[in-house]
């Protein structure tokens, strides 16, 4: 296996980020995938924003655990500032590991977030990133 990772074998690509674009990270911990990160912001360019961060994001990334909390809730604070069109990912544990969520959950908690569920990718070995979209009426 090479050693050589190409712009479309990147976690960060596969999550549609490109050069400039801004992203919200929420519930960040000891456990989140740091290469991801790390991807993602060498990709980007930019550093990941904060929760507290007031800037217009073009995506969030967060990391969502069972026992966080309402999960609508936090959906709900993490468009305070995203971009109209911008996606929210959602990386959860993957099954059989701790904190480990249902896509049954995501599912319902969404549209009551103002969101719909399109796709989930294996972004990173731990996580399954689930992408979340505006809905439209």
């Amino acid at each position: 296996m090479s050693e050589t990772t190409t712009a479309e074998d990147r976690s960060a690509v596969l999550l549609g980020f490109k050069e400039g674009d801004l992203i919200q990270e929420f519930g960040y911990d000891e456990d989140v995938d740091f290469a991801l990160r790390e991807d993602i912001e060498d990709l980007t360019g930019e550093e990941l924003l904060d929760e507290d961060a007031q800037e217009v994001a073009d995506a969030v990334l967060f990391w969502w655990r069972a026992g966080d909390g309402d999960l609508v809730d936090a959906l709900v604070d993490s468009l305070t500032t995203l971009d109209d069109g911008g996606v929210v990912w959602v990386l959860t544990p993957k099954a059989g590991r701790d904190g480990y969520v249902s896509p049954a959950d995501l599912q319902e908690a969404a549209p009551t977030a103002g969101l719909r569920v399109t796709t989930t990718e294996a972004a990173c070995p731990e996580w399954a990133a689930t992408r979340l979209v505006g809905t439209r009426f």
